[in-house]
Protein backbone atom coordinates (compact mmCIF):
# COMPACT_ATOMS: atom_id res chain seq x y z
CA UNK A 1 0.00 0.00 0.00
CA UNK A 2 1.25 3.23 -0.83
CA UNK A 3 2.18 5.67 1.89
CA UNK A 4 0.43 8.52 3.27
CA UNK A 5 2.36 12.06 2.73
CA UNK A 6 1.37 13.77 5.84
CA UNK A 7 2.44 17.02 6.15
CA UNK A 8 2.70 19.39 9.95
CA UNK A 9 1.53 22.52 10.76
CA UNK A 10 2.57 23.83 13.82
CA UNK A 11 5.58 22.44 14.93
CA UNK A 12 5.41 23.46 18.98
CA UNK A 13 5.02 20.40 21.84
CA UNK A 14 1.93 18.98 19.74
CA UNK A 15 2.92 19.48 16.31
CA UNK A 16 6.74 18.10 17.45
CA UNK A 17 4.88 14.80 19.00
CA UNK A 18 2.94 14.43 15.93
CA UNK A 19 6.19 14.81 13.30
CA UNK A 20 7.86 12.63 15.53
CA UNK A 21 5.75 9.59 15.47
CA UNK A 22 4.55 10.16 11.74
CA UNK A 23 8.45 9.86 10.61
CA UNK A 24 9.53 7.29 12.77
CA UNK A 25 6.65 4.99 14.08
CA UNK A 26 3.27 5.15 11.47
CA UNK A 27 4.93 2.99 8.92
CA UNK A 28 2.28 4.38 6.66
CA UNK A 29 2.66 7.22 6.57
CA UNK A 30 5.54 9.23 5.18
CA UNK A 31 6.41 13.02 6.88
CA UNK A 32 6.62 15.06 3.93
CA UNK A 33 7.35 18.31 5.73
CA UNK A 34 6.30 20.69 8.14
CA UNK A 35 5.57 24.59 8.79
CA UNK A 36 5.25 27.15 11.56
CA UNK A 37 4.76 31.14 11.36
CA UNK A 38 8.57 30.61 13.00
CA UNK A 39 10.24 29.53 9.96
CA UNK A 40 12.88 28.61 11.73
CA UNK A 41 11.59 26.64 14.14
CA UNK A 42 10.03 24.75 11.45
CA UNK A 43 13.61 24.43 10.03
CA UNK A 44 14.84 23.20 13.16
CA UNK A 45 12.25 20.60 13.20
CA UNK A 46 12.73 19.38 9.85
CA UNK A 47 16.85 19.36 10.32
CA UNK A 48 16.23 17.22 13.37
CA UNK A 49 13.66 14.51 11.94
CA UNK A 50 15.93 14.77 8.82
CA UNK A 51 12.91 15.73 5.91
CA UNK A 52 13.74 18.29 2.81
CA UNK A 53 10.76 20.18 3.45
CA UNK A 54 9.62 23.30 5.70
CA UNK A 55 7.50 26.32 5.18
CA UNK A 56 6.11 29.53 6.74
CA UNK A 57 2.66 29.09 6.44
CA UNK A 58 -0.41 26.02 5.38
CA UNK A 59 -0.77 27.39 2.16
CA UNK A 60 2.70 26.26 0.32
CA UNK A 61 2.25 22.86 2.26
CA UNK A 62 -0.91 22.04 1.20
CA UNK A 63 0.52 22.90 -2.76
CA UNK A 64 2.26 19.88 -2.66
CA UNK A 65 0.86 16.99 -4.89
CA UNK A 66 3.01 14.47 -2.33
CA UNK A 67 1.09 15.90 0.61
CA UNK A 68 -2.41 14.01 1.15
CA UNK A 69 -2.95 14.83 4.45
CA UNK A 70 -2.57 17.53 7.10
CA UNK A 71 -1.92 17.47 10.81
CA UNK A 72 -3.38 20.56 12.22
CA UNK A 73 -1.02 22.06 15.97
CA UNK A 74 -1.57 25.77 15.68
CA UNK A 75 -2.85 27.88 18.32
CA UNK A 76 -6.60 27.18 18.48
CA UNK A 77 -7.76 29.99 17.17
CA UNK A 78 -5.94 29.66 14.02
CA UNK A 79 -7.59 26.35 13.63
CA UNK A 80 -10.80 27.50 11.44
CA UNK A 81 -8.62 28.94 9.11
CA UNK A 82 -6.36 26.21 8.34
CA UNK A 83 -8.95 23.59 8.14
CA UNK A 84 -10.32 25.54 5.49
CA UNK A 85 -7.62 26.04 3.12
CA UNK A 86 -6.32 22.43 3.46
CA UNK A 87 -10.39 21.32 2.69
CA UNK A 88 -10.01 23.28 -0.17
CA UNK A 89 -6.98 21.61 -1.26
CA UNK A 90 -8.56 18.48 -0.87
CA UNK A 91 -6.20 16.94 1.62
CA UNK A 92 -7.74 15.07 4.75
CA UNK A 93 -7.74 16.96 8.49
CA UNK A 94 -6.07 15.93 11.60
CA UNK A 95 -6.97 18.89 13.70
CA UNK A 96 -6.00 19.24 17.75
CA UNK A 97 -8.39 19.82 19.47
CA UNK A 98 -10.35 22.31 20.02
CA UNK A 99 -11.69 22.18 16.39
CA UNK A 100 -12.39 25.97 17.22
CA UNK A 101 -13.41 28.18 20.16
CA UNK A 102 -16.81 29.01 19.00
CA UNK A 103 -19.87 26.84 17.74
CA UNK A 104 -20.02 29.07 14.33
CA UNK A 105 -16.76 28.53 13.91
CA UNK A 106 -16.78 24.66 14.71
CA UNK A 107 -19.57 24.27 11.88
CA UNK A 108 -17.92 25.91 9.90
CA UNK A 109 -15.01 23.30 10.07
CA UNK A 110 -17.58 20.43 9.55
CA UNK A 111 -19.05 22.08 6.30
CA UNK A 112 -15.64 22.66 5.09
CA UNK A 113 -14.59 18.95 5.48
CA UNK A 114 -17.95 18.12 4.33
CA UNK A 115 -18.09 20.05 0.69
CA UNK A 116 -14.64 18.95 0.01
CA UNK A 117 -15.37 15.30 1.10
CA UNK A 118 -12.29 14.67 2.80
CA UNK A 119 -11.49 13.18 6.58
CA UNK A 120 -11.58 15.68 9.56
CA UNK A 121 -10.35 13.85 12.42
CA UNK A 122 -10.30 15.68 16.24
CA UNK A 123 -7.28 14.87 18.57
CA UNK A 124 -9.09 13.67 21.40
CA UNK A 125 -6.66 11.95 22.09
CA UNK A 126 -7.50 10.01 25.54
CA UNK A 127 -10.81 7.61 23.66
CA UNK A 128 -6.80 5.95 22.00
CA UNK A 129 -5.43 5.37 25.74
CA UNK A 130 -5.49 1.69 25.92
CA UNK A 131 -6.78 2.02 29.86
CA UNK A 132 -9.72 4.33 28.52
CA UNK A 133 -10.35 2.34 25.88
CA UNK A 134 -10.90 -1.31 28.04
CA UNK A 135 -12.80 1.18 30.62
CA UNK A 136 -14.88 1.75 27.35
CA UNK A 137 -15.29 -1.57 26.54
CA UNK A 138 -16.48 -2.40 29.24
CA UNK A 139 -19.26 0.03 29.60
CA UNK A 140 -20.59 -0.77 26.81
CA UNK A 141 -20.45 -4.73 27.10
CA UNK A 142 -23.03 -3.74 30.56
CA UNK A 143 -20.09 -4.75 32.77
CA UNK A 144 -21.03 -1.94 35.09
CA UNK A 145 -24.87 -1.65 34.69
CA UNK A 146 -25.90 1.71 33.86
CA UNK A 147 -23.64 4.25 34.29
CA UNK A 148 -24.90 6.55 37.43
CA UNK A 149 -21.63 9.10 37.94
CA UNK A 150 -18.72 10.45 36.25
CA UNK A 151 -15.65 11.72 38.17
CA UNK A 152 -12.45 12.69 36.44
CA UNK A 153 -9.82 15.23 37.30
CA UNK A 154 -6.91 16.92 35.48
CA UNK A 155 -4.12 18.23 36.94
CA UNK A 156 -1.22 19.89 35.33
CA UNK A 157 2.51 19.91 36.96
CA UNK A 158 2.99 23.28 36.02
CA UNK A 159 0.34 25.66 33.64
CA UNK A 160 1.77 26.06 29.63
CA UNK A 161 4.27 29.38 29.30
CA UNK A 162 2.52 32.50 28.99
CA UNK A 163 2.96 32.37 25.46
CA UNK A 164 0.60 29.82 25.08
CA UNK A 165 -1.62 32.25 26.83
CA UNK A 166 -0.65 34.90 24.53
CA UNK A 167 -1.38 32.72 21.63
CA UNK A 168 -5.51 32.68 22.09
CA UNK A 169 -5.38 28.66 22.94
CA UNK A 170 -8.80 29.33 24.88
CA UNK A 171 -9.81 29.02 28.61
CA UNK A 172 -9.08 26.17 31.24
CA UNK A 173 -12.60 24.74 29.97
CA UNK A 174 -12.26 25.10 26.47
CA UNK A 175 -8.23 23.66 26.30
CA UNK A 176 -8.05 21.38 29.37
CA UNK A 177 -11.31 20.27 31.07
CA UNK A 178 -12.78 19.86 27.08
CA UNK A 179 -10.95 16.62 27.48
CA UNK A 180 -12.94 15.63 30.36
CA UNK A 181 -16.33 16.67 28.83
CA UNK A 182 -15.68 14.19 25.79
CA UNK A 183 -14.47 11.60 28.17
CA UNK A 184 -18.05 12.15 29.81
CA UNK A 185 -20.37 11.92 26.44
CA UNK A 186 -17.97 9.04 25.62
CA UNK A 187 -17.92 6.85 28.50
CA UNK A 188 -21.11 7.60 29.89
CA UNK A 189 -23.21 7.05 26.73
CA UNK A 190 -25.06 10.59 26.89
CA UNK A 191 -25.03 14.19 26.05
CA UNK A 192 -24.00 16.65 29.19
CA UNK A 193 -27.48 18.45 29.38
CA UNK A 194 -26.52 21.22 32.10
CA UNK A 195 -23.75 22.28 33.91
CA UNK A 196 -22.78 23.87 36.97
CA UNK A 197 -18.93 25.69 37.15
CA UNK A 198 -16.76 27.27 39.49
CA UNK A 199 -13.30 28.97 39.53
CA UNK A 200 -10.63 30.86 40.54
CA UNK A 201 -6.75 32.13 39.80
CA UNK A 202 -4.92 31.43 43.06
CA UNK A 203 -1.78 29.62 42.10
CA UNK A 204 -0.89 31.36 39.24
CA UNK A 205 -1.92 34.52 39.72
CA UNK A 206 0.15 36.32 36.20
CA UNK A 207 -2.78 34.89 34.75
CA UNK A 208 -4.89 37.42 35.85
CA UNK A 209 -3.82 39.29 33.04
CA UNK A 210 -5.35 36.94 30.40
CA UNK A 211 -8.46 36.91 32.86
CA UNK A 212 -7.52 33.13 32.91
CA UNK A 213 -8.37 30.36 35.65
CA UNK A 214 -6.12 27.84 37.27
CA UNK A 215 -8.83 25.86 39.00
CA UNK A 216 -12.22 25.11 37.92
CA UNK A 217 -14.70 22.64 38.89
CA UNK A 218 -17.77 21.66 36.74
CA UNK A 219 -20.98 19.69 37.94
CA UNK A 220 -22.69 17.77 35.19
CA UNK A 221 -26.34 16.66 34.85
CA UNK A 222 -26.90 14.01 32.00
CA UNK A 223 -29.31 13.95 29.48
CA UNK A 224 -31.02 10.58 31.01
CA UNK A 225 -30.20 11.41 34.84
CA UNK A 226 -26.52 10.63 35.64
CA UNK A 227 -24.50 13.21 37.42
CA UNK A 228 -20.96 14.17 37.08
CA UNK A 229 -18.24 16.21 38.11
CA UNK A 230 -14.94 17.28 36.83
CA UNK A 231 -11.98 19.25 38.17
CA UNK A 232 -9.27 20.99 36.33
CA UNK A 233 -6.19 22.71 37.90
CA UNK A 234 -2.84 24.30 35.86
CA UNK A 235 -0.29 23.66 39.12
CA UNK A 236 -0.60 20.75 41.00
CA UNK A 237 3.37 20.52 41.70
CA UNK A 238 4.03 17.11 42.65
CA UNK A 239 3.11 15.68 39.05
CA UNK A 240 0.47 15.15 35.94
CA UNK A 241 -2.36 13.42 37.76
CA UNK A 242 -5.15 12.08 35.54
CA UNK A 243 -8.07 10.15 36.97
CA UNK A 244 -11.57 9.33 35.62
CA UNK A 245 -14.51 6.82 37.30
CA UNK A 246 -17.20 5.75 36.23
CA UNK A 247 -19.96 4.63 38.81
CA UNK A 248 -22.23 2.16 37.58
CA UNK A 249 -25.46 0.20 39.05
CA UNK A 250 -23.75 -3.09 38.87
CA UNK A 251 -19.59 -1.96 38.96
CA UNK A 252 -17.58 0.79 39.09
CA UNK A 253 -14.49 1.07 37.15
CA UNK A 254 -11.45 3.42 37.66
CA UNK A 255 -8.83 4.73 34.98
CA UNK A 256 -5.19 6.62 36.16
CA UNK A 257 -2.21 5.89 37.77
CA UNK A 258 0.24 8.41 39.17
CA UNK A 259 3.17 6.34 39.87
CA UNK A 260 5.66 5.95 36.47
CA UNK A 261 7.50 2.85 37.74
CA UNK A 262 7.06 0.50 40.73
CA UNK A 263 10.13 1.37 42.55
CA UNK A 264 9.64 2.98 45.96
CA UNK A 265 12.52 4.59 47.53
CA UNK A 266 13.45 4.56 51.49
CA UNK A 267 15.22 6.86 53.09
CA UNK A 268 16.66 9.31 55.41
CA UNK A 269 14.11 11.82 53.69
CA UNK A 270 11.43 9.70 54.08
CA UNK A 271 9.29 6.95 51.64
CA UNK A 272 9.40 8.47 47.85
CA UNK A 273 8.81 7.16 44.27
CA UNK A 274 8.38 9.40 41.07
CA UNK A 275 5.61 10.66 39.33
CA UNK A 276 4.01 10.79 35.86
CA UNK A 277 5.14 14.69 35.12
CA UNK A 278 3.89 15.66 31.79
CA UNK A 279 1.18 15.03 29.45
CA UNK A 280 3.34 13.70 26.66
CA UNK A 281 4.68 11.10 28.75
CA UNK A 282 1.19 10.01 30.69
CA UNK A 283 -0.05 9.73 26.83
CA UNK A 284 2.72 8.92 24.77
CA UNK A 285 0.76 5.96 23.49
CA UNK A 286 -2.68 7.52 22.90
CA UNK A 287 -0.96 10.58 20.36
CA UNK A 288 0.50 7.62 18.50
CA UNK A 289 -2.65 5.20 18.45
CA UNK A 290 -4.58 8.18 17.26
CA UNK A 291 -2.31 9.37 14.52
CA UNK A 292 -2.16 5.18 13.37
CA UNK A 293 -5.89 5.55 13.19
CA UNK A 294 -6.18 8.48 11.28
CA UNK A 295 -3.80 7.44 8.72
CA UNK A 296 -5.13 3.95 8.39
CA UNK A 297 -9.10 5.51 8.77
CA UNK A 298 -7.91 7.77 5.09
CA UNK A 299 -6.32 4.73 3.36
CA UNK A 300 -9.33 2.66 4.08
CA UNK A 301 -12.01 5.50 3.61
CA UNK A 302 -13.55 4.58 6.36
CA UNK A 303 -15.37 7.15 8.92
CA UNK A 304 -13.07 8.68 11.68
CA UNK A 305 -13.58 7.45 15.50
CA UNK A 306 -13.54 11.15 17.06
CA UNK A 307 -15.43 13.46 14.53
CA UNK A 308 -16.00 16.92 14.10
CA UNK A 309 -19.62 16.55 15.91
CA UNK A 310 -17.97 15.14 18.66
CA UNK A 311 -15.96 18.66 18.92
CA UNK A 312 -18.75 20.37 18.58
CA UNK A 313 -20.69 18.66 21.46
CA UNK A 314 -17.54 18.90 23.78
CA UNK A 315 -17.18 22.80 23.13
CA UNK A 316 -20.78 23.35 23.79
CA UNK A 317 -20.34 21.85 27.56
CA UNK A 318 -17.11 24.02 28.13
CA UNK A 319 -18.87 27.19 26.71
CA UNK A 320 -21.29 26.28 29.01
CA UNK A 321 -18.84 25.88 31.94
CA UNK A 322 -17.62 29.12 30.93
CA UNK A 323 -20.51 31.31 30.85
CA UNK A 324 -21.50 29.40 33.52
CA UNK A 325 -18.12 30.46 35.93
CA UNK A 326 -19.04 33.86 34.45
CA UNK A 327 -22.49 34.42 35.30
CA UNK A 328 -22.40 31.95 38.79
CA UNK A 329 -25.30 30.19 37.57
CA UNK A 330 -26.48 26.82 36.21
CA UNK A 331 -26.36 27.09 32.18
CA UNK A 332 -27.93 24.66 29.79
CA UNK A 333 -25.92 23.04 27.32
CA UNK A 334 -28.00 24.24 24.39
CA UNK A 335 -27.73 27.62 25.28
CA UNK A 336 -24.50 27.39 23.14
CA UNK A 337 -26.15 25.67 20.31
CA UNK A 338 -27.24 28.20 17.73
CA UNK A 339 -31.02 27.51 17.34
CA UNK A 340 -31.43 26.46 13.50
CA UNK A 341 -28.65 24.14 14.14
CA UNK A 342 -29.76 22.60 17.58
CA UNK A 343 -32.23 19.72 15.74
CA UNK A 344 -29.72 18.80 12.77
CA UNK A 345 -26.94 18.16 15.30
CA UNK A 346 -29.31 16.39 17.50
Amino acid sequence: MTKLGVGVLGVGRMGRRHAENLRSLVPEAKLVAVADVDLEAARRLADDLEIEHYYDGIQPLVERKDVHAVVIASPSKFHLTAVQVAAAAGKHIFCEKPLALTIDRVDAAIAAAARAKILLQVGFMRRYDPAYREAHKKIEAGEIGTPIIFRSIGRDREPPPLSFYQSGSGTLFLDSSIHEFDLARWLMRDEVAEVHAFGGTLACPELVQFGELDAGVVNLRFSRGAIGNVESFRQSRYGYDIYTEVVGSKATVRVGYLRQTALTVLGREGVGHDVVDHFLVRFADAYLNELRDFVQSVQRASPPRVTGEDARRALAVALAADRSCRHSRTVRVAEEIPTETMHSAS
